[in-house]
């Protein structure tokens, strides 16, 4: 089976997979969930995947999954394992050379309307204040520089999540057909689906890992 390397979004942790990573389990799979370096203003992408590639070490057959803002750091950690495979849910999906700030604009995610609280609909209230309680000071100036990653050339998911109001479906849809020219795969649940629906998560990595082990074969 495969080691899912599961990446949190801006200013979480990896807290965030704690329901997702049992149910993998459960399926065989090996998981590794690693805090990433984001309150320290001097780190950059690079230290981000080497955060993650040190703690996967030589595991083999890997899946990385990268949530919201772990879009960015994913596909780097993906290409620097050789993984068998990259999940992108809910996530932002940068392009060579785009910087963080011009991914809004280019995306055209700089004209929706976002609700207010858009973060955490459909998750249990006391998850939404676990999560919240556990919120840590996105830094980085890494974001005003060009992106230097690439979409591998792996097996690509992208999970669109039909409640989510903050990368509403429309607008995901939209990015994952002009940016990865796939279509995405829909499962219920919020930006934050990991706490508010880990089993549609769970459901969907695990198809796309049987997938990837069929393309190996």
């Amino acid at each position: 089976m495969a080691v899912f390397v599961l990446i949190h979004g801006g200013g979480s942790t990896a807290w965030d997979w704690h329901l997702v990573s049992p149910l993998l389990e459960a399926s065989g799979h090996g998981v590794v969930a690693v805090d990433l370096p984001i309150e320290d203003k001097n780190a950059g992408l690079e230290d981000y995947t080497r955060a993650v590639t040190d703690a996967v070490g030589d595991a083999e057959h890997t899946i990385v999954v990268g949530h919201s803002l772990g879009g960015f750091t994913a596909p780097l950690v993906c290409d620097e394992l050789h993984s068998d495979g990259l999940v992108y849910l809910s996530a932002m999906i940068p392009m060579p050379g785009e910087t963080f700030g011009d991914w809004w604009t280019n995306t055209g995610h700089d004209r929706e309307a976002i609700p207010e609280e858009a973060y955490f609909n459909l998750v249990p209230e006391d998850l939404a204040q676990q999560a919240t309680d556990r919120e840590r000071d996105q830094q980085g100036a890494w974001m005003s520089g060009p992106w230097p990653g690439r979409h591998p050339d792996v097996p690509t998911l992208a999970i669109l999540c039909r409640d989510d109001q903050f990368f509403p479906a429309p607008f995901m849809r939209r990015q994952v057909q002009q940016r990865l020219g796939i279509e995405p795969v829909e499962i219920p649940g919020g930006h934050y689906a990991t706490l508010s629906h880990p089993d549609a998560v769970a459901a969907a990595l695990n198809d796309f890992a049987q997938r990837t082990v069929r393309e190996r074969s």
